[in-house]
């Protein structure tokens, strides 16, 4: 399966400290890749690269918010003096800071949402395109959202930041194509992860959302990473501007009434 192997490839992922992020992180380093997992704290990520580390892994870890330009610079700048190159770029960092209808939200809300969610995964791809492009290619995969396909209530504000990557997406792949950079999102549903603990905690809406899917039950954070690296890898050469759902059949689900 040499397709999928990441021997000799050089991965940054956001937002990796936990959930999606870190299982993400650790399957890549599994296939190969050396790794750098950041996050706004410095010491919730260095655990991950001691765990990729304690598994015969390559990890840096570096502290980087999305929301900050020169951080994210320095990310990018702190991954090529250390490993020589950067092959993929994995966008999971977020924010939701309003939880109920849209009109109930402050513009500082919708600010920091906007920043960190859209202009973060900007600034990233912004730094990296440059380095993919003079090494031959890279891949950059941006975790959306099914809230980004549709509108979900007291998600409005993070549904909207959401849909804006999804276009993010599929202008970069059109854009990056000719310099072989290849740009996808993944849209998860309901992961069990802290940062959606209201999700499939909270009984109320919880029940009602397990009813309704096809898998009945809600996602590991697992299960999103075995598509991370497909797309991370060379067996996704030919796939650019796609968005893959992740969400045991909500989707659909929800096309059905």
């Amino acid at each position: 399966m040499t397709e999928f192997s990441l021997e000799g490839k050089v991965a940054v992922i956001t937002g990796a400290s936990r959930g999606i992020g870190r299982a993400i992180a650790l399957r890549l380093a599994q296939a190969g890749a050396k790794v750098t997992v950041s996050s706004r704290k410095l010491e919730n990520v260095q655990a991950v690269a001691d765990e990729i580390a304690a598994a015969g892994g390559e990890a840096l870890a570096v502290q980087a918010h999305v929301g900050r330009p020169d951080e994210v610079t320095a990310l990018v700048a702190q991954t090529v003096e250390t490993f020589g190159r950067v092959d993929v770029a994995v966008n999971n960092a977020a924010t939701n800071p309003h939880f109920g209808p849209l009109l109930t939200a402050d513009e500082g809300q919708l600010d920091k949402t906007l920043d960190t969610n859209l202009k973060g995964v900007f600034r990233v791809c912004k730094a990296v395109a440059p380095h993919m492009e003079a090494q031959g290619g890279g891949k950059i995969i941006n975790i959306v959202s099914v809230a980004g396909l549709r509108a979900s209530p007291a998600m409005g504000v993070y549904s909207i930041s959401k849909a804006a990557v999804i276009t993010l997406t599929q202008v970069l792949a059109l854009e990056l194509g000719s310099a072989n950079i290849q740009v996808n999102g993944i849209a998860p549903g309901v992961i069990k992860t802290r940062f959606s603990q209201v999700l499939w905690q909270t009984p109320r809406i919880a029940e009602p959302i397990l009813k309704s899917l096809p898998l009945g039950r809600f996602g590991e954070p697992e299960d999103v990473a075995g598509l991370a690296l497909y797309l991370a890898s060379s067996a996704s050469d030919y796939v650019t501007g796609a968005v893959f759902l992740v969400d045991g059949g909500m989707n659909v689900a929800s096309a059905m009434g």
